[in-house]
């Protein structure tokens, strides 16, 4: 019998380890952390989507309405010519990259390496539809993107506040670090602006209007602050900008925020109280508080009320818990425009060349290339004529995606590395089959930064290869320095030189043990990574949504996630296991909404906003009056608002919309693929 083989899941960010028999592919538990033997219904399944028919196994060419196969040189060779090509007529900055939150460190590092090298920073990833707020606002007041502790901390905290984020389906094994907390005393206090599955687990369940988070974080301080409950100490000594953040909130009373928000004012005041009087906790969120035109004021509102407490380092921490399993390392790797590897700026001098020197050239370019979410307007202008994606599906992921759509038919090339013939994949002059997560080797970094080693369980299918040879083939092929590599263990040993915390490891080290944390396991302990060594409270202001609910569209549209379901469901949809305990998926109407408009529980309804429509069966809940929920796995980006925050990120959970009862239907013509 064949030794079990160690993998990381392919599903979300919690980093579950997986035992994979090689045989039969079946898969088991990792007993060590993170996961601790547990395992939810994707880990379970997590490669069946990999024995997939559907898998591309040849690389593709498209000539004129006909794709047809074509060999790997063949490929390559004209891909590259064609982008030296417009780099030569164009620029540079005419080609754009996307990276992948699904693929390896390793493969992420290659794509943006091949990005600068090749003149451009016009490389990003998906990390900017979820949680670049979070990365702006934890950069701009503690000095360091990224969560801040351990999982395994969750537990010895006195409450644990969770804010738009619903673990109990989206990182369903991070429940149990949960329910350890709530058995050792620890109170849990959930807000969202519907009744979750977590919510059934909390001590304090506050369901709030849709886009109301700041002025209910500001009361809470208010609160606190008139109770003089806040660590004093703490914030002296190792704290700025407190005197304006005192300032600002004592408008935002318990009364004013009731009003706001639909919250009572006394049950602000007893969360306050027990928020504060804990001694130790943390806030965990996700995209509830991200994927709005305020996300960035709406983590520094969390944080700020994290500092107001001392909650940091020892004492508490700061969870923005990532949605895909690699989506803080392709970050952390230097998948986004305006940062290199480890969230360092462009124009961080000192680095840059550190960078460069490594990479065998002079520099590397330093104006900040394009967001994720500029990359459609930027192919209408004609500023973009090339696109490369690796292992993303934008054409259904980006809101507005009929705009989107409209943008990939226009690029003079476009060009998808995938395992399957997404619905992006069907506008690319050519498609490179890749290999999947259990096909090949790898490290890859989960939300809590801790970098763990992915072994090959099985041969890559056909002829697909894993995404790193791929991009070293391209690499050669422009020209590039450096892509000489035999052994994806030499990319990782390149990134390892990056960072002076991994500078003298070892990369022998990722297969012992429990993995690497990327810098150390808690950050902030004895001081912020800021010039001053403070962190920095930042007064912010509750903020409208980009569109509100009127006589024409009297509804509030925003999206939600399921447990059976991930990201645009080109992988669960080819899970049988997954498939059986999925539902059809439904609109969610508030009952005296259902019951005004002549709507029943499973009746179709149509589902408008100003940018289009879709088709859908109701299903009647727990979700407050005026607010429709629609999972955003599928056809729901069609109609969400692609309205920016500063970060970039899409208001994604606030559209105003409309219903309609339909006499009979059927799904919106558009599936998921």
């Amino acid at each position: 019998m064949k030794e079990l083989k160690t993998v990381v899941c392919p599903y979300c960010g919690f980093g579950c380890r997986l035992l994979v028999d090689p045989k039969t592919m079946k898969v088991k538990p990792h007993r060590g952390e993170p996961n601790r033997g547990k395992l939810c219904p994707k880990g379970l399944h997590a490669t069946e989507f990999v024995l997939s028919g559907d898998r591309l196994k040849r690389p593709l060419k498209r000539e004129d309405s006909k794709i047809r196969p074509i060999n790997w040189g063949q490929a390559i060779e004209e891909i590259a010519g064609k982008l030296l090509e417009i780099r030569e007529l164009y620029g540079a900055d005419a080609v754009a990259f996307i990276a992948s939150s699904k693929v390896s460190n390793e493969e992420n590092y290659l794509l943006q390496k091949i990005a600068r090298l090749f003149g451009t920073n016009n490389i990003d990833n998906c990390a900017r539809l979820c949680h670049e707020a979070s990365v702006h606002a934890l950069k701009m007041t503690v000095g360091a993107g990224a969560q801040t502790n351990p999982y395994e901390d969750l537990e010895r905290f006195g409450v644990i506040l969770i804010w738009g984020y619903n673990p109990a389906e989206t990182h369903p094994v991070v429940m149990d670090y949960i329910l350890r907390a709530k058995r050792n005393g620890a109170k849990v206090i959930v807000v969202d602006v519907r009744e979750t599955r977590t919510m059934a687990f909390a001590d304090y369940s506050l369901v709030i209007r849709p886009g109301t988070d700041i002025a209910l974080a500001n009361a809470m301080m208010n609160f606190i602050i008139r109770e003089e409950l806040y660590d004093e100490e703490f914030i002296k000594t190792r704290t700025s900008g407190f005197s304006e953040v005192r300032m600002a909130v004592r408008k935002y009373t318990p009364e004013y925020a009731e009003k706001v928000t639909g919250i009572p004012a006394e049950t602000i005041r007893e969360v306050a109280r027990t928020f504060a009087l804990a001694g130790s906790g943390a806030i965990m969120w996700g995209m509830g508080l991200t994927q709005h035109v305020s996300g960035v004021e709406n983590v520094m509102a969390v944080i700020d009320l994290a500092l107001l407490l001392g909650y940091i380092g020892e004492k508490g921490g700061l969870y923005p818990m990532r949605g895909q399993n690699n989506v803080q390392g392709a970050a952390y790797m230097g998948a986004l425009s305006e940062f290199l590897p480890g969230y360092v700026p462009l124009t961080d001098e000192r680095f840059r060349k550190r960078v460069a020197k490594i990479w065998g050239v002079e520099d590397l370019p330093t104006e900040r290339g394009l967001y994720l979410t500029e990359l459609w307007e930027a192919i209408e202008s004609n500023d973009i004529k090339a696109l490369y994606i690796v292992g993303e599906n934008p054409a259904v992921s980006e809101a507005d995606f009929i705009r989107v759509r409209d943008a990939l038919r226009r690029l003079d090339l476009l060009v998808v590395q995938d395992i399957f013939m997404t619905r992006t994949a069907r506008y690319a002059h050519y498609v490179l089959p890749a290999s999947a997560f259990c096909e090949k080797e790898g490290s890859y970094m989960n939300s809590e930064r801790r970098i763990q080693w992915s072994h090959k369980v099985c041969e890559p299918m056909g002829d697909s290869k894993p995404d790193w040879e791929i991009l070293t083939m391209l690499g050669k092929a422009l020209g590039l320095p450096g892509f000489n590599y035999s052994s994806v263990e030499e990319i990782t040993a390149e990134y390892f030189r990056l960072f002076p915390s991994l500078e003298e490891r070892s990369v022998d080290e990722l297969n012992v043990g429990d993995g690497i944390f990327l810098p150390k396991k808690r950050l902030h302990t004895w001081e912020f990574a800021t010039p001053d060594g403070k962190a920095r409270f930042i007064a912010v202001e509750q903020v409208q949504p980009w569109e509100r609910p009127d006589y024409e569209y009297p509804f509030i549209l925003t999206t939600i996630r399921l447990i059976s379901h991930y990201n645009t469901g080109e992988m669960t949809l080819r899970s049988p296991s997954l498939v059986r305990l999925m539902g059809e998926p439904r609109v969610l109407i508030n009952r005296s909404d259902a019951e005004r408009l002549g709507i029943h529980d499973g009746d179709w309804v149509e589902i408008e906003t100003r940018r289009g429509k879709i088709r859908m069966r109701a299903k009647l809940g727990r979700i407050p009056s005026g607010v429709v929920a629609v999972p955003f796995h599928f056809k729901a980006n069609k109609i969400t608002s692609p309205a920016l925050n500063k970060a970039g990120t899409p208001e994604l959970k606030f559209s105003a919309a409309r219903l309609r009862k339909l006499r009979s239907g059927k799904p919106t013509q558009d599936t998921h693929r």
